[in-house]
């Protein structure tokens, strides 16, 4: 039982980090006019700070993971925790845009490097039978910033500033990072040997199926997400508070579906990513025949955020798992395949509003997922060689 209810203590530590991080990234969107008028550049120039800070999260994740393979996984934890504050802190002071701009990269690359060494520390706090519920509790905490960091932090800027945002950010960090050294014990790595032993089973063709998969189905579902405001503005017919509302349904949905997403990979990865899949399909679906009648867009988006983020705990740990011995990079290397569906997403998603109107947005979306239905199907055959062991089994 205390072996329990310390994991249990681990886990949340985790949560909580991925929580401040998850907020960190997406609280900027709602202050970046206030960033602009600050250090007196134009909206557009000032939204390269997202594009920053999901570079980092792409390329630099894995660069930092590489580079700091050897380590040991809770020193790394909390040595990522006190970089990222720091780096939040430089933003804090900023009085230059190319100042917050590399902070920005920083923290990116700190929220990849985090991201991955918590999922495979998740996995390996408890039984084989719980590492998808284990995985869950990192990326239920980055689901649950959207829904309360993310608005919180926007209302704080809104009313007191920018930076403020950031202070809060800097806070909460130092609190998961006493919260990580007090609760989450040494761990074993989920990989072994050097970097180029890990790599080469992070690399194999196994895992790089699995994170095409994953690629496909994130960037799908950025396709409609990223102009899912529009859509219920001029498609639905709400707006204003309206949208926000729409959005917390979609929030809490992606929410309850990824913690939810972990108890249903431990019992079938696979099946779950396909069952996922097939329902993502069906939802946009239902979202783009609907979605004039606000009732039935509601459950659509419901239903969307139920699978569309309740997936992501199978693809986590089905790459760990892939990867066997080369699990510790490759955790990292989830991060970068989501961010790079979410960038593709939105660019297709961009010329689909572009070429035909905002209301075609979800089934554009809705076609991207279909295809990936075949590779998820065909991803239940993926298995690591006999003659490797797997941390997962």
């Amino acid at each position: 039982m205390s072996g329990t209810r310390n994991s249990t203590h681990a886990l949340a530590a985790l949560g909580l980090g991925a929580f401040v991080i998850g907020t960190a990234e997406l609280v900027i969107v709602g202050v970046l006019g206030l960033i602009a008028g600050d250090l007196d550049v134009s909206v557009g120039t000032a939204g390269l700070l997202v594009t920053a800070y999901a570079l980092g999260i792409s390329l630099g994740g894995p660069v930092m993971t590489a580079a700091t393979i050897k380590l040991p996984r809770r020193t790394l934890l909390w040595l990522a925790l006190a970089v990222f504050i720091a780096g939040n802190l430089v933003a804090v002071l900023a009085s230059a845009f190319g100042l917050l701009l590399a902070a920005r990269v920083v923290t990116g690359a700190i929220h990849g490097l985090f991201i991955g060494v918590a999922s495979a520390v998740a996995a390996g706090l408890v039984p084989a039978e719980r590492r998808g519920q284990a995985v869950s509790m990192v990326f239920g905490g980055i689901a649950v910033s959207t829904v309360v960091g993310v608005p919180l932090g926007t209302l704080v800027g809104q009313a007191i500033g920018w930076r403020a945002a950031f202070t809060g950010i800097v806070i909460l960090g130092a609190l998961a990072l006493v919260a990580v050294l007090a609760l989450v014990p040494p761990v074993d790595g989920s990989g072994s040997g050097g970097l180029r032993a890990q790599a080469r089973h992070a690399f194999a063709p196994r895992v790089l199926a699995m994170l095409g998969i994953g690629l496909v189905l994130l960037g799908g579902q950025f396709t409609a997400f990223t102009y899912l405001a529009p859509y219920l503005e001029e498609v639905t017919g709400i707006s204003g508070g309206g949208v926000s509302a729409f959005l917390l349904i979609f929030g809490l949905a992606s929410a309850v579906g990824t913690f939810a997403g972990g108890k249903f990979a431990d019992r079938n990865a696979d099946l779950t990513l396909l069952v996922g899949n097939t329902v993502l399909v069906l939802a946009l679906g239902a979202l783009h025949l609907t979605g004039a009648n606000p009732v039935l867009a509601g459950l659509a988006l419901a239903a969307w955020g139920l699978v569309g983020f309740g997936i992501v705990p199978s693809l986590q740990l089905r790459v760990i798992s892939l990867a066997g011995p080369g699990g510790d990079l490759a955790a990292t290397l989830g991060a970068s395949a989501v961010n790079a569906g979410i960038a593709a997403g939105a660019a297709i998603g961009g010329w689909a509003v572009a070429t035909y109107d905002v209301g075609r947005a979800p089934l554009v979306a809705l076609i991207v997922c279909a295809l990936a239905l075949p590779a998820t199907w065909a991803g239940r055959k993926l298995t690591l060689p006999t003659a490797v062991p797997s941390p997962a089994n």
